[in-house]
């Protein structure tokens, strides 16, 4: 079949999406009987094109790394990212624009247009996961659409698909683990030495953090993870307000320099617990010992544990992810998505 594709968000996840697109293209067509092409990118700086009869891809991304337009690439005229979206001739739109930890606006229209539209809606945005995971779900289900977001939390590993179809009737009861990159990279650098004010800038230097950093060192992103997770996976509806949220810049070089001393290591600790039908979320540095697998997490690097009513103990753990294992859990969720239908 013949999957005509739309990109809404072509920073370094969407042109590592097109890259890996490209560098599958022939397996996707001789393992999984998929063909694609892109019809629409829409981007916040560089304008956006829209074609029907395909984008050439290499053209689209040797203009965007130049800090050109794509509107040469476009045969239609294209407004904002909903009219983008309603107008673009697409059956899956990956949207990956940047997350509101507020209330996930305008990833949440983006994404109700498309179902609206009869699209796959496929993002790496936890907005709409945390605020709008049923109303989307329920869309997509009324529509015969999918849906989906492996790509939200742990980039490219496969949490939200293992209990989708791998975990049948298990009950998770609790989750813990280092679910921010940034803040696991920055604790490790100050480990070795560094002040955090240059661990912060290492980390905006190399992309992993933002010219404002406060929604990793304050906690935002990964109280935002937690939240996804527990709307989700334990079926309780959690805001990211309303997990317990300390972040990481009371950590000095003294309390790092006493944690390792101990044979202790700080790392920001997510976690989230069933208590009756509700369910308590917290996000805190705490002090990690050798015995937890936590410990042993190093730079960039994340780790989830899960205990469900059949599984005592469940782990999964990511080794210094990127955008290319970002847009990998988009790609799965695209194949998983076709491949489904």
């Amino acid at each position: 079949m013949l999957a005509r594709l739309a990109l809404l968000g072509f920073g370094n996840v969407g042109r590592s999406l097109a890259r890996l697109l490209q560098r599958k293209e022939s397996e996707l067509s001789e393992k999984y009987g998929i063909t694609f092409s892109v019809t629409g990118i829409a981007t916040g700086r560089h304008a956006a094109a829209i074609d029907p009869g395909g984008i050439d891809l290499n053209e689209a991304l040797r203009l965007v790394e130049n800090g050109q337009t794509l509107a040469s690439l476009s045969r239609a005229e294209v407004g904002d990212s909903l009219a983008f979206v309603r107008s673009v001739p697409a059956d899956v739109l990956f949207e990956n624009s940047p997350v509101n930890h507020e209330n996930g606006e305008p990833a949440v229209q983006h994404l109700r247009l498309a179902l609206e539209r009869s699209m796959h809606a496929i993002t790496a945005n936890k907005g709409p996961v945390v605020f709008a995971y049923r109303e989307l779900t329920e869309l997509a289900e009324k529509v015969k659409r999918k849906f989906y977001f492996e790509s939200t939390v742990m980039d490219g590993a496969p949490i939200f698909s293992l209990f989708r179809s791998a975990l049948p009737a298990a009950r998770l009861i609790s989750l813990r683990g280092i679910l921010n990159s940034t803040t696991n990279l920055i604790l490790g650098r100050m480990e070795n030495g560094e002040a955090f004010e240059a661990a912060v800038s290492y980390c905006q230097q190399i992309g992993l953090a933002e010219t404002d950093p406060s929604g990793d060192v304050d906690g935002w992103d990964a109280a935002i993870k937690v939240a996804a997770l527990v709307t989700v996976l334990m079926e309780i509806p959690l805001l990211p307000q309303e997990v317990e949220r300390t972040g990481i810049r009371a950590i000095n070089a003294n309390m790092v320099a006493q944690a390792r001393a101990e044979g202790k290591r700080w790392k920001l600790v997510c976690s989230a617990e069933r208590d009756g039908n509700s369910v308590r979320g917290r996000v805190a540095p705490q002090l990690v010992a050798p015995a937890s697998p936590l410990y042993h997490v190093e730079g960039s690097s994340s780790i989830v544990e899960f205990q469900t009513d059949t599984l005592a103990s469940l782990s999964i753990v990511e080794g210094n992810p990127g955008p290319e294992t970002t847009a990998y859990g988009l790609l799965a969720d695209f194949i998983n998505a076709v491949k489904e239908r």
